[in-house]
């Protein structure tokens, strides 16, 4: 059976007697086997460090200029806005 995602991929899903037989031939390889226990305790996240401040995902309309020359500044940009925003916020509401 194909599954098919949003972005159109088709994706295989094998049928239950054929994962049964997928599962069974990975449990016999002692070089897969799957982890237990605190083992996942011991597996290492990856991906970005969760911030002690996190931050809120929002949708704001700014104009084209003021987007314009915050991309233009390359990677961060988004940082950049909110760096502008506080500096705004520390001198207006002091």
């Amino acid at each position: 059976m194909y599954l098919k995602t949003k972005s159109g991929r088709k994706v295989y899903l094998p049928t239950p007697e054929e994962d049964t037989a997928i599962t069974a031939t990975a449990m016999s390889d002692p070089n897969a086997l799957p982890l237990i226990g605190d083992e996942f305790a011991r597996l290492k996240r990856v991906g970005r460090p969760r911030a002690a401040v996190t931050k809120k995902h929002i949708s704001i309309r700014l104009s084209r200029d003021v987007l314009d020359s915050f991309r233009s500044m390359g990677n961060g940009w988004q940082t950049k806005i909110d760096e502008a925003l506080m500096e705004w916020i520390r001198e207006h509401h002091s």
